[in-house]
């Protein structure tokens, strides 16, 4: 599953979190749980460390976005509500999602249709894409994006001078 959305909210308050409560990096899960992808290539490559795949993601509650909202809007069934802050240089690299957190949740809906809008936060920038597939995504405008299942491998870049803000909605797609 893959299609381009576009939500209407005013994600403001977003901008106002405090980013360095929340560093994390992805290479760990990465080389654990998407082997198959990168056995492909002989391994995981080493230059990948947390120097370079650092990001800072916050969860958010219901009681701070609009959960409901967002699920009308993209026929999700919201379970997780988060955003990233990719800094200048990071790289998220090739995955597709395994939506872990959603699973962990509801391990008896775990065949269910799960699905992942992520939503640009801000206008497009230098430096910032994204991409999936073999299509390289630039020149997003705000509070667009895509939707998709695990089946879609993608990959997030920055290699501009400012951040790069996203937000991702995981749950179970109940559109057409």
């Amino acid at each position: 599953m893959f299609r381009k959305i576009f939500v209407d909210y005013d994600f403001n308050e977003v901008f106002d979190t405090d980013w360095y409560k929340y560093k994390h990096s992805c290479i760990n899960h990465q080389k654990v749980e998407l082997k198959d992808i990168h056995d492909t290539v002989g391994g995981f490559p080493e230059s990948y460390s947390d120097m370079n795949t650092m990001f800072y993601q916050k969860f958010f509650r219901e009681d701070e976005i609009d959960f409901k909202n967002l699920g009308e809007q993209l026929q999700i069934e919201p379970i997780t509500v988060s955003a990233i802050n990719l800094p200048p240089g990071m790289t998220n690299p090739l995955h597709r999602d395994t939506f872990y957190q959603v699973k962990k949740r509801f391990p008896e809906r775990a065949n269910e249709n799960i699905v992942r809008a992520n939503i640009f936060l801000e206008d497009w920038k230098w430096g910032h894409f994204l991409q999936f597939n073999d299509e390289v995504v630039t020149h997003w405008k705000k509070n667009t994006g895509y939707l998709w299942d695990s089946s879609v491998l993608h990959l997030a870049v920055n290699a501009g001078l400012e951040n790069r803000f996203t937000l991702q909605v995981s749950g179970f797609y109940y559109g057409v």
